[in-house]
């Protein structure tokens, strides 16, 4: 598996989950066109914590005072995927319970309702799919000490919406000092509440790294650097016996996507990319999404080892802005080898080898299959219809069948 683990070592806020999410790797630019759905481009700038290089996020937003039926219409309306958008959806919902919790009653979101805090969940609900990692584990969540100015006055820290957020998760906190100050904010406690949920609670202590990537926070502190750090593990050759560069034939993992806005020649294309650059099949399916709308379900099959990789091809060429990834899926595969056949010229009596793919199950010979691009290319030199041309060497593996049955007692 591909575990994520979270370490807010020194809290966590919105901005600074979203650029650890981006520094592991993830694709910036649908990112970026998801949360520009919300506000105006966003910055992703490189930056320096106490030494530690990190990504920022600078979303330029104002202030603003929204209903959560206010909140809920602009994530709607975002431009990304619908998996992100149902997390997002749910994480305000989180912060809106907790507010309810806290004052009785839950009129506007304040601090939380604002354009940067939207476009941030935005923003971290489509890295996160585009992610897609199996599990997640969140480590201890430093929440800061002392006090801390808010719309409605000056609050204890963790402020009390964080700490309801916190209090209906199965997150642990650490506790700070005076000196700290708010380390963990509604928005991030409610982001890292929704992780967990997503996920067992099962502790992944092995693994190998596949990334790291630090999300810094706004302040530059003295005592240490304030960034959230994530990290990329996978468990495979620890839990499961599959090593991670495995190429074992019964294991593969299931890539999808949903689309429904690209060509059928885009689509054509891509598949051919995929089969090119290692995916063991590829199709596309018709489906009927949201509105009514026609679109495709795109499927490959990929070794475990590749499925990153043909992620990053499905998703430059399809625009798509999640991925789901099925790992470790174990298949059937029947045991095979290539025989040859003969196909005699019809003019000049020739010979034509061809191999054809045999398949067994057990001892017995359950399919003989034509090559098709041997058979292609026959059918366009002699000017036979390919499936003619197929069908006569079909016919010529009914001797392997024979064969099989002789040996049957």
């Amino acid at each position: 598996m591909q575990v994520l683990v979270i370490d807010p070592f020194h809290g966590a806020a919105g901005d600074m989950i979203l650029g650890a999410l981006l520094d592991l790797g993830v694709l910036h630019d649908p990112v970026r066109q998801a949360m520009s759905s919300v506000v105006a481009c966003p910055e992703i700038i490189p930056v320096q914590r106490r030494g530690i290089r990190a990504l920022a996020i600078q979303t330029h937003a104002g202030p603003a005072h929204r209903s959560l039926s206010e909140v809920i219409s602009i994530v709607r309306r975002s431009d990304t995927n619908d998996t992100a958008i149902q997390m997002a959806e749910r994480i305000f919902k989180r912060i809106a319970i907790a507010e309810e919790q806290v004052h009785g009653h839950q009129s506007h979101f304040h601090e939380v309702g604002a354009d940067d805090a939207i476009a941030d969940i935005i923003g971290v609900c489509t890295a996160f799919t585009l992610l897609a990692p199996d599990c997640v584990e969140i480590l201890p969540v430093a929440v800061g000490g002392g006090e801390v100015q808010m719309a409605h006055g000056i609050y204890p820290v963790p402020a009390p919406a964080t700490l309801a957020i916190l209090n209906h998760s199965e997150l642990s906190i650490r506790l700070g000092t005076d000196t700290d100050g708010e380390l963990c904010t509604p928005t991030g406690a409610a982001i890292l509440a929704e992780f967990r949920s997503l996920s067992p609670q099962i502790p992944h202590q092995k693994g190998l790294i596949i990334a790291t990537g630090y999300g810094a926070g706004k302040r530059d502190t003295v005592d240490r650097p304030n960034v959230l750090r994530a990290i990329l593990l996978d468990t495979r050759s620890e839990s499961s016996g599959i090593p991670a560069d495995s190429e074992e034939e019964g294991v593969v993992e299931i890539l999808e996507t949903n689309v429904d806005d690209v060509s059928g020649e885009v689509i054509g294309f891509t598949i051919a990319r995929l089969i090119k650059e290692g995916a063991r099949d590829a199709c596309a399916i018709p489906c009927t999404m949201k509105k009514g709308r026609p679109g495709h379900l795109i499927r490959v099959i990929s070794r475990p080892s590749d499925s990153t990789r043909l992620a990053g091809i499905m998703a430059d060429e399809l625009g798509t802005l999640g991925i789901r990834c099925i790992p470790a899926i174990h298949r059937f595969v029947a045991e095979r080898e290539i025989r040859t056949v003969f196909i005699a010229d019809r003019d000049t009596g020739s010979l034509t080898p061809f191999p054809v793919k045999a398949g067994f199950i057990g001892e017995r010979l359950y399919l003989c299959k034509a090559e098709y691009e041997d058979a292609r290319a026959y059918a366009e030199k002699t000017k036979i219809p390919l499936r003619i041309v197929i069908r006569m060497i079909e016919e010529k593996t009914l001797i392997f069948r024979d064969e099989e049955e002789t040996k049957t007692p």
